[in-house]
């Protein structure tokens, strides 16, 4: 049996939050701040893992030119445009 995490999502999921990847950019700016943490675990509606946004690239998004306050975390990791 492994006890060890396998993937970055693993590590950071044990010492992160783990927010819905329909969550909006602007609420997890919001609860980052709150919770003063630089990155979050993205899980789909089964709790599974599916990915992990930092800060820095929360940021980033919200500052372009394109933003707006409908953009979805699933939209930021799959790279579609934002």
């Amino acid at each position: 049996m492994d006890f060890f995490p396998t993937t970055v999502i693993d590590i950071a999921g044990a010492f992160g939050p783990r927010v819905p990847d329909d969550m909006t950019v602007e609420v997890a700016l919001s609860l980052m701040a709150g919770a003063r943490v630089d990155h979050l675990v993205l899980c789909d509606g089964d709790d599974q893992s599916t990915g992990l946004v930092t800060l820095a690239r929360l940021a980033g998004v919200a500052g372009g030119p394109a933003y707006t306050d409908r953009i979805r975390l699933r939209d930021v990791l799959t790279g579609a445009p934002v």
